[in-house]
């Protein structure tokens, strides 16, 4: 399969705008438009992992992989498992008895995103959908028996949201990555025989519009042959004209190559970035997996997610919030809350987010937090706590005798003074109406 992969690299169709596979012609793709309107999207992180349950994603490693082993990961499973029980063993107890598609993107849906992204397969290389290269090692030959990814990808694309998938380039204890990792990255038999192949699979068949990477560190992008994929994926795959992919193709490759830049996990900027980016981070702020030990106080509340979500944003970013699901396949249903709490939020002050551009200036401390964006000529203040009295200065805009304000969720135009001739504004505030989330947004049209 890997020879017919090379081949396809090789004979694809010429056409008037072809990506080379290197660094200076890939990284000059525009991005799909999509991508930038839609900003917000969820990540799912769910797989064997799910099924002890404890620590993290990385219960494995940290159990078997690490030297020294995490002692709290040994002493979970000695005082929880038998003698001589093996990774592996959790896999038909990765049952999903409970996931139901529709349910999810019901879910998904009403928190007010534009796409999901879902781990095909994390770092421990059990694939969430039948890859012909990860025999037993998959949803469809063992746990659910079911593609995880085809139905999940089929319900949320009823729903009109876009679907990504995510996938670790490297696998812990793969033996033929393990070989290729002893001879220094010399030799590509893990690259050929496994990686490639079953990328090239999953495109094909499901047509993901986020290829979400992952695990590429150890080795340089050469190893993985990330252009040569990149360049297919661009000029010749089913999803060359839609698909979007994120910065982690190889050592040294984060924020420097690749469609949008996640640079690190949760990681936030501080000011404007010149390349698109995307923050992912986790409503339970010690995993990406599923905890059965989680406790609510470890969890990022209504609030925050909110203005972590309006940081981003103002910041020209894009935001990916992750819930982790049982292995019986259910969203707890704290995440649950948390997610139609952040729709609920959207559906009021959604046009202050979606599509919207940074504005000149991002961020003013005022008696509270105020973060900008702006869509064509207005511009929304959106205030990130309760203001202390009921009136707000803002500094920044320039207004002019046609200066309009509203309260998004309220159509009656709001009183406000100029502080200065033509510069910034003091504006009479409503009764702000109750919101678990703690924000609100301020529509400001003709103002510079």
């Amino acid at each position: 399969m890997a020879a017919v992969f090379l081949l396809l690299l090789a004979l694809a169709s010429p056409a008037a705008a072809r990506y080379t596979p290197d660094w200076a012609s890939l990284d000059g793709r525009p991005l799909p438009s999509w991508y930038d309107e839609a900003k917000l999207g969820i990540f799912v992180h769910w797989g064997v992992f799910s099924v002890p349950g404890f620590d993290s994603e990385w219960f494995w490693w940290h159990w078997q992989g690490q030297q020294p082993p995490d002692p709290k990961c040994v002493s979970y499973m000695s005082k929880n498992y038998p003698p001589g029980f093996s990774y592996p063993e959790f896999a038909p107890h990765f049952r999903a008895q409970f996931f139901n598609p529709e349910e999810w993107a019901d879910i998904i849906k009403a928190s007010g995103a534009k796409y999901v992204v879902l781990t095909a397969k994390h770092h421990e290389g059990f694939t969430n959908w039948r890859s012909p290269y990860s025999w037993n090692w998959n949803s469809v030959d063992t746990g659910p028996y079911r593609d995880l990814v085809g139905e999940l990808g089929d319900a949320v694309r009823n729903r009109s949201l876009h679907y990504g998938l995510y996938n670790s380039l490297y696998e812990w204890f793969n033996p033929l990555y393990l070989d290729d990792k002893k001879n220094g990255f010399k030799t590509q038999k893990f690259v050929m025989q496994k990686l490639l192949p079953e990328l090239y699979n999953m495109v094909v068949r499901y047509r993901p519009e986020v290829i979400w990477s992952d695990g590429d560190w150890e080795a340089p992008d050469t190893y993985w042959n990330s252009t040569q994929f990149l360049a297919w994926l661009y000029n010749d795959s089913p999803v060359k004209d839609a698909v979007v992919t994120n910065d982690r193709w190889g050592a040294g490759c984060a924020c420097k190559h690749g469609g949008f830049y996640n640079c690190e996990d949760k990681y936030t900027p501080g000011q404007l970035p010149k390349h698109k980016w995307e923050k992912c981070t986790s409503v339970d702020t010690l995993s990406w997996g599923y905890r059965r030990n989680m406790k609510l106080q470890e969890l990022m509340d209504l609030p925050a997610i909110v203005y972590d979500l309006v940081s981003t944003v103002a910041l020209g970013g894009n935001y990916l919030l992750n819930v982790g699901p049982t292995a019986d396949g259910t969203i707890p249903a704290v995440f649950e809350e948390r997610l139609r709490g952040l729709g609920a939020w959207l559906e009021t002050n959604g046009e202050a987010i979606f599509a919207t551009k940074p504005w000149r200036v991002q961020l003013e401390n005022t008696t509270v937090p105020v973060w900008y964006t702006s869509k064509g000529p207005t511009v929304y203040a959106i205030i990130t706590a309760r203001p202390p009295t009921s009136t707000l200065k803002l500094s920044i805009p320039k207004t002019s005798a046609a200066t309009k304000v509203t309260l998004l969720g309220s159509p009656a135009p709001l009183p406000w003074a100029p502080v200065y001739p033509n510069a910034a504004l003091t504006v009479l505030l409503p009764e702000l109406p109750s919101t678990a989330a703690q924000a609100w947004t301020l529509k400001l049209d003709a103002v510079q």
